[in-house]
């Protein structure tokens, strides 16, 4: 059989763009972080993870200008070799002074840190204990690795315990768990998953990519949110949520992150962060340690947001945080909203099974610091004249 054949014949896009509602790789041309520009209309943006606004800052973008003209476009190679910067240290030594940990190691892309990091600390006789709701990358991060996979479901202690209980006294663990998952806006409950894998004499390790900047004392994630810093093992960070750039990184002790950085290859073998992204995420991350107004403002918009989605009769499913779901049920119910709020000036994120399990296919909507009193009612506006005519409040 040709290898190709299966391509030719998924036509599932094709069927849903005939309809007139694909929802997926709009070309954007320009804007900000609350609006963007779509073929010259203004569509306001509720489906960024640039939390606190800061990719416009100017600030942030003054770094990324000066650091190009003083180190270049790219280092061209991996940071094993000759890909690392002076910027690229001292960065990481900001970062793990930062999250509370002795020692961070900065990867190219968000993903990347997941599926190195696993990778490199588990093998075949090693299991991964994960919730049934993290993200894509700590799941492909586990396939890597070999490790035996045992997924407990969301935020179930009861079942997260007896998951523990069977794993053999021989072999080593490792849970790894979304601070704030992604698609739910739900957070974490780390203190019982803390107690727990203590008592079994396993690891901990916190996804904290929706989590940085957003939550905890001066944004610093999930664990200090909870005061567990000093006893979550390993603490992963992205920089293309709240850092509005593009990066990851993992956070722990010393002689872990100096395996890491030496058997992990997703990491050896990619070329190393570009310095305009190094300095701009600097920047970004004095910007989360001295701006609380933003991180507020955040919070305001987000409770505000929650609270009156839920009064029109919206599911916004467990959210707790900027990122809230409005729960649709049917693909095809949830590509209509979609473009009924696109065709008004409002982009949201569609997102359908597989993606989420079946029946609750979403809207993804989340939340920026500088959105504006009006452009969040106008949302509410549209959002309840659509849900009400699709029946869906």
């Amino acid at each position: 059989m040709d290898l190709f054949k299966k391509c030719v014949e998924y036509d599932e896009p094709q069927k849903v763009k005939k309809q007139g509602v694909y929802p997926y790789f709009i070309p954007f041309s320009g804007g900000d972080d609350n609006v963007m520009d779509f073929e010259g209309d203004e569509k306001i943006m509720i489906g960024s993870n640039s939390y606190l606004g800061l990719t416009h800052h100017p600030r942030v973008v003054e770094a990324a200008k000066k650091a190009t003209e003083e180190y270049g476009t790219g280092r061209t190679g991996s940071r094993f070799l000759n890909g690392t910067l002076d910027i690229h240290e001292e960065f990481e030594q900001e970062l793990a002074d930062f999250i509370g940990k002795e020692a961070a190691l900065v990867f190219s892309a968000g993903y990347l840190v997941n599926l190195g990091v696993i990778s490199a600390l588990l093998g075949r006789n090693d299991y991964l204990v994960l919730d049934r709701l993290d993200h894509a990358s700590i799941v492909d991060g586990s396939i890597l690795s070999r490790a035996n996979i045992l997924r407990y479901q969301h935020n179930d202690l009861e079942e997260l315990e007896e998951k523990l209980k069977h794993i053999p006294d021989d072999s080593s663990a490792m849970v790894a768990v979304d601070g704030v998952f992604s698609m739910e806006g739900s957070i974490a409950k780390l203190p019982g998953i803390l107690e727990l894998t203590k008592k079994y004499g396993h690891r901990l390790m916190v996804d904290d990519a929706h989590a940085i900047g957003v939550i905890g004392p001066q944004g610093r994630g999930t664990a200090a949110h909870f005061g567990l810093t000093e006893d979550v093992d390993l603490v992963m960070g992205t920089f293309s949520k709240s850092f509005a750039a593009i990066g990851g990184f993992i956070a722990g002790d010393q002689a872990v992150v100096d395996y890491i950085k030496h058997q992990a290859r997703p990491f050896i073998f990619t070329a190393s962060l570009p310095p305009s992204v190094v300095a701009s995420t600097r920047e970004a991350l004095k910007i989360i340690i001295e701006d609380d107004d933003r991180r507020e403002r955040l919070w305001e918009i987000s409770d505000y947001m929650r609270t009156n989605f839920q009064k029109m009769g919206f599911d916004t499913s467990g959210s707790e945080t900027p990122v809230i779901p409005i729960i649709v049920g049917s693909n095809e119910k949830t590509f209509m909203l979609w473009k009924r709020l696109f065709d008004d000036g409002i982009y949201a994120n569609a997102v359908v099974s597989p993606a989420v399990p079946s029946n609750t296919a979403r809207l993804r909507t989340s939340y920026i610091a500088t959105h504006t009193d009006e452009q969040l009612d106008y949302v509410l506006e549209k959002f309840n004249k659509n849900g009400k005519e699709l029946g869906i409040i």
